[in-house]
């Protein structure tokens, strides 16, 4: 990469042509103009925005483009929507290699396609070798609320079951895993998958049971169930034998000293539903391909202090705190 390829001239139409609209093509984006003009929608719309800064950019299961597909359509679907058109800002480093950025472009358009979702809009901009990292991508996300679901973070009632779509802790070490100063061994590979089939054969069901859904991203589990605790003004118990985790996953997060709880995920999804709808639920899940490893791990409760706590396996119980900052940086 060159600084004149973000400069806004012949180079950065070229780079748009052959790389960025190559990978992502679809109507929209061949519109050629500083926007999109979509189609009207019934119902009401869903938009997220999400930076995404993963170190390394190729990581075992997946890399920078297909996460930032991943997490912004996922983001839309936490809200009980139909993902239907993202858009995308690059910001590159000077000397970064175009085959790198070609590899980037190409899966993202890859991830899109296979999520039916169109990036209908982006932008590139190029910095000074030295003050960037590779490559950062931006990602806004719009979508439309699926019929009969009404989820949000304040919904969540004493009584109502927690349930996880799968095992815990896959994408942090998946992506700590290739980074050179940590240097151990694992088979496990990133969880990063578009959760919206997923949502929809559990909100075709049971829709108004869905009380609240989130993707358990930085800060993993434990960071997740105390944002939604603090939003409904609840309390929150967890089995810790109910908690599916890899043993690779286990094994690596002792070895760094870490706990799965807080490593973060990008192919998960926490779901808070009614109790008596709770088994029909998983039921749905388990017969997902993204949700085979579901299980209901916990029950809400009241509780003036609002605390996230777990039944131990020796009886007794612990505090599951959110953590003050991060214990690895740049996961997603």
């Amino acid at each position: 990469m060159e600084l004149c390829h973000g400069a806004g001239g012949r180079a950065t139409r070229q780079l748009i042509a052959e790389v960025f609209q190559a990978a992502l093509d679809n109507e929209w984006l061949r519109q050629g103009n500083d926007h999109a003009l979509l189609p009207p929608m019934q119902g009401p719309l869903v938009m997220t925005t999400d930076a995404y800064v993963v170190s390394p950019l190729f990581f075992p299961g997946g890399d920078i483009g297909r996460l930032a597909v991943h997490g912004t359509v996922n983001d839309l679907a936490m809200g009980g929507a139909q993902p239907l058109w993202l858009s995308a800002s690059f910001i590159i480093e000077e000397g970064f290699a175009l085959a790198d950025l070609q590899r980037i472009a190409d899966s993202m358009g890859r991830a899109a396609r296979e999520a039916a979702v169109a990036v209908v809009a982006g932008d590139t901009k190029v910095v000074e070798r030295g003050k960037g990292d590779g490559v950062f991508v931006s990602m806004t996300g719009v979508g439309c609320v699926l019929p009969g679901v009404h989820v949000s973070g304040d919904r969540a009632r004493p009584g109502d079951v927690v349930l996880v779509s799968g095992t815990l802790g896959d994408h942090g070490v998946a992506v700590m895993s290739g980074r050179e100063n940590l240097g151990f061994d694992t088979h496990i590979v990133s969880d990063s998958a578009a959760l919206h089939g997923l949502v929809a054969a559990m909100a075709a069901r049971h829709g108004p049971a869905l009380h609240c859904l989130r993707d358990p991203t930085r800060g993993g589990l434990a960071a997740t169930l105390n944002e939604l605790a603090c939003q409904s003004g609840v309390g929150i118990v967890l089995d810790e034998a109910a908690l599916p985790v890899r043993r690779e996953v286990a094994a690596a997060c002792e070895l760094l000293g870490l706990d799965p709880l807080n490593v973060a995920n990008e192919g998960k999804l926490v779901a808070i539903v009614a109790e008596e709808a709770g088994p029909g639920v998983l039921a749905s899940m388990r017969s997902h391909p993204l949700g085979r490893e579901a299980a209901l791990i916990g029950t809400v409760v009241t509780d003036a202090q609002q605390l996230v706590r777990m039944s131990t396996g020796f009886g007794g119980e612990r505090v599951v705190d959110w953590l003050w900052g991060e214990q690895l940086p740049r996961i997603c």
